[in-house]
């Protein structure tokens, strides 16, 4: 069915979404020294063997001119503001402690940025309870009375934290655009899946796009497309990953809709464990979408595709 009707309705615009990633990071010695000792309120750097340079958090090798540490020493918990920038989060300051040649980055608190001035001095703040990583040193304030601090040998150490657990997360506004957006605001709102034609060779493309892949011609009229196809390729899932939103084993599917020419990949569902593993789900079957109860503004909105007319 062709609708070349406009619709007064502002299309969806975009979609948030959030990559989140948990990691096992491995400290190494000289890292994992520093992060136990911050929970004892000492800040421990490290001295290069080759050229010298002091450096906070410790390393195991040197990053200016790669040679192996040659000791850890103990840095005091004052030094220098040598630059610094405003983030929704608050400040975010090179701080250079007493004795080193490297600034650290960190937070500055307790003070307002129009009060900060490079060179002045600063001396950290401590967490109340100590969690094991770079936090423990809640931040840096500004301290006109500090005095220079000097390195000191470090003696006996605490054991270093060999691991550390780590969530990466990473936040994304993704733009739908006109044509997207025009899909996904009739999936969420009428229940209804919008194609696009090529003018040129007909074809029905599915997500619609301003040009066809095959002619490279602008497209122009809108179809509504069934929510009827047929499965062109399968394969059952059977591991487990981190992230996964089914149980395996569960079937994904590449479907052409009736009246298409490309292909959706979606899962096809309504199977039992031994349904999913037996192949009832194969290149020619027939399947129809089960729309979810919620309105997401996504082919999410599809709950999965079922098999239909006894065609598996």
């Amino acid at each position: 069915m062709t609708n070349n009707a406009t619709s007064t309705r502002e299309t969806m615009g975009s979609m948030t979404s959030r990559l989140s990633m948990p990691y096992t990071l491995t400290a190494g010695k000289a890292m994992g020294t520093f992060l136990a000792e911050l929970g004892a309120q000492r800040i421990i750097g490290s001295r290069c063997a080759a050229c010298a340079t002091v450096r906070v958090p410790a390393q195991d090798f040197c990053g200016d001119c790669g040679a192996e540490t040659g000791e850890l020493v103990a840095v005091p918990s004052t030094g220098e503001l040598t630059g610094w920038t405003v983030t929704e989060r608050g400040i975010l300051a090179f701080v250079l402690l007493d004795g080193t040649d490297v600034p650290l980055l960190h937070r500055i608190v307790d003070t307002d940025v129009s009060s900060l001035v490079l060179g002045a001095r600063v001396s950290a703040r401590w967490a109340a309870e100590p969690a094991g990583n770079v936090m423990d040193i809640t931040g840096f304030a500004i301290d006109a009375e500090s005095t220079v601090g000097a390195l000191a040998p470090t003696n006996e150490l605490l054991a270093p934290i060999e691991q550390l657990a780590y969530r990466m997360e990473l936040t994304y506004e993704h733009s739908y655009g006109h044509f997207y957006g025009s899909l996904f605001d009739s999936v969420k709102n009428d229940r209804r899946i919008r194609g696009i034609r090529c003018p040129s060779c007909r074809n029905v493309l599915l997500p619609p796009r301003g040009f066809c892949d095959v002619c490279f011609v602008p497209t122009k009229d809108w179809i509504d497309i069934p929510d009827t196809g047929t499965v062109q390729a399968c394969s059952v899932v059977h591991i487990e990953f981190v992230g996964q939103r089914m149980t395996p084993p569960y079937v994904y599917a590449e479907i052409v809709l009736d009246g298409t020419a490309t292909r959706l990949i979606h899962s096809v569902g309504g199977l039992s464990a031994e349904e999913a593993r037996s192949g009832i789900v194969k290149p020619g079957s027939r399947v129809k979408a089960v729309w979810s109860d919620r309105a997401t503004g996504s082919l999410a909105d599809i709950e999965y595709f079922q098999v239909i007319d006894g065609s598996a």
